[in-house]
Order: structure tokens, then C-alpha cells, then sequence
């Protein structure tokens, strides 16, 4: 259906220590990303606040495919290899936007 918006998530959950690297991490390949990937919007990353070691990042994509190239990049599998040194967990999800409700925040 070409009017739902395509979302990247990723759930991390960083070895006790590693939050700070992870954030690190994520950031530097969030801004690679931003400067050299066709399709990609802004990202973002959340940081639980009642559990410091897991994150939530996510973002918009002008398709799926575009996502797709992004993850068959090097520097995708060179990033989420050294991720996986950092976490304990990381799951990649792609999602389709079926819903929405806006406030006035």
C-alpha cells in the first residue's frame, strides 16, 4: 500500500558498562547514515529510563527497498558486527505504520 509510511527499530540492550558506547556507536552510524543513504529520514534514539542499558532507535524510510539497500551496505554489517560486541541483545525490526494519534504536546 504506497500511502503507509516504512519505519526501521532496532531494540538494544547494551552489556552492563557499554550504555555510553553504544550511544556512541549508534550515533556515529545514524550520522554516516543521514549523509550517505538515499531513502533514509531522521533517526532517533531513546534510552529507557528506568533501565539505562536499553535503547530503542528508530526511523522513517521513503521505501523498502531503500531500507533494504541500507542494510545490505558494508558499513550496515560492519556497524551492527561491532554492536553485537556491545549488546547482549539487538533486535532489528522493519514495520508499516497503520495507525497514528496527535496531541497537542
Amino acid at each position: 500500500m504506497a500511502d503507509r509510511q516504512l519505519w526501521t527499530l532496532g531494540i538494544w540492550i547494551a552489556h552492563p558498562g557499554r550504555a555510553e558506547e553504544l550511544r556512541d556507536a549508534w550515533q556515529t552510524f545514524a550520522t554516516w547514515t543521514a549523509a550517505n543513504v538515499a531513502g533514509c529520514g531522521q533517526a532517533y534514539l531513546l534510552q529507557d529510563a528506568q533501565d539505562r542499558d536499553r535503547f530503542i532507535s528508530f526511523g522513517p524510510w521513503a521505501s523498502e527497498s531503500a531500507a533494504a539497500a541500507w542494510r545490505d551496505r558494508r558499513e550496515f554489517k560492519d556497524f551492527v558486527a561491532r554492536v553485537r560486541e556491545i549488546c547482549v541483545e539487538f533486535q532489528p525490526n522493519t514495520l508499516w505504520q497503520v495507525g497514528e494519534a496527535k496531541g497537542s504536546a
